[in-house]
């Protein structure tokens, strides 16, 4: 479905704010705390960058949704971070990664030159060269797992023997801040049963929130086992895409940083402290962008939401993610976003 006219950039325009491409920020986003594992990376490897960071808690953990409402979730956010100005989308989320991959390359990519990088490839491509046996072990979120996303990503590398295993409670763990103790090694000993009598040599962290796991999960796996997650090699797809688009910051102010999350912000703002580091100055919280202004065609959108951007057409367009710092005024429109 798509959203009232007034809402669609008009012909020759990218309906983003004018400001310059490359001084714009890098979206990054997860269903929670997760994604600052690739963020980090990011921060890591492209220190000139600016992060505008979203943590959609108010609908996750992914995880455990049908695929259907993963895909509209993520969509609402990314359709939220295009119209805030970001010049690169980063899905730091493996199960949105398997579910909104294709619709988001055509949706922002085709139509607004956006690269949109994601987590599951960049994962597989390295533990394709850590392998040494060929058996290698998969653990990710009910959905990821149930989507094959990796399978079907594995099956381009010959000879190679893949073991899969759902670990739901992980996320709950990692958004709870547990991150040792007795119970987890146990729920972790019962999960990782499958790819230890598989004799795996290598094991995918297939979801960005398990490398804050790595200890009781190199614990149970034994040290001879790899662990591979995807956050550097996708903090290195995204220097490679700033790099092929010429999209690299140039400015030498310091890069701005801004974390939000759609549910309880003081919550996550401790965890992402903990997690992330000094980086998190503080974390906003906002409501989910298409409960009032919906953009793209977002496939969640109802006739209150259209209703409710019809009765705001005259009203200035802010935000919800960015008060001024990174959005700029909609080119031909002047209207703010």
């Amino acid at each position: 479905m798509e959203p009232p006219a007034e809402t669609q950039p008009a012909p020759g325009e990218s309906g983003l704010p004018a400001a310059a491409p490359e001084a714009r920020p890098i979206g990054v986003f997860d269903s929670g705390v997760g994604g600052l594992t690739v963020a980090r990376s990011i921060i890591d490897q492209l220190p000139n960058e600016s992060i505008l960071y979203v943590g959609d808690t108010a609908h996750g953990p992914y995880g455990p949704l049908p695929i259907a409402e993963v895909r509209a979730n993520a969509l609402g956010v990314m359709d939220e971070l295009v119209d805030s100005g970001v010049k690169l989308l980063t899905i730091a989320c493996n199960s949105a990664s398997a579910a909104v991959l294709r619709d988001a390359r055509e949706r922002y990519t085709a139509k607004y030159g956006i690269p949109v990088i994601e987590v599951i490839q960049p994962a597989v491509r390295r533990a394709v060269a850590a392998t040494r046996s060929g058996r290698v072990g998969v653990i990710g979120t009910s959905a990821t797992v149930g989507s094959r996303a990796y399978d079907d990503t594995f099956a381009a590398a010959p000879d190679l023997d893949i073991t899969s295993a759902a670990c739901p409670e992980f996320v709950s763990y990692v958004e709870a801040g547990i991150t040792t103790g007795p119970a987890l090694l146990a729920v972790a000993e019962e999960y990782l049963a499958p790819l230890k009598a598989a004799g795996v040599d290598t094991v995918v962290l297939g979801c960005t929130h398990y490398p804050l796991l790595t200890g009781v999960i190199s614990y149970v796996m034994g040290a001879d086992v790899t662990l591979v997650s995807s956050a550097e090699e996708t903090a290195k797809d995204v220097y490679r895409a700033l790099a092929t688009h010429n999209l690299q910051r140039t400015s030498e102010a310091p890069p701005e940083h801004h974390f939000v999350a759609t549910g309880d912000a003081g919550q996550f703002e401790s965890l992402a402290r903990r997690f992330l580091g000094p980086e998190v100055l503080s974390v906003r919280h906002v409501d989910h962008v298409a409960a009032q202004y919906p953009t793209g065609s977002l496939a969640r959108i109802t006739p209150e939401m259209i209703a409710a951007a019809q009765s705001a057409r005259n009203r200035p367009r802010i935000s919800n993610f960015v008060g001024g710092g990174f959005a700029g005024a909609r080119r031909g429109g002047g209207r703010a976003l």
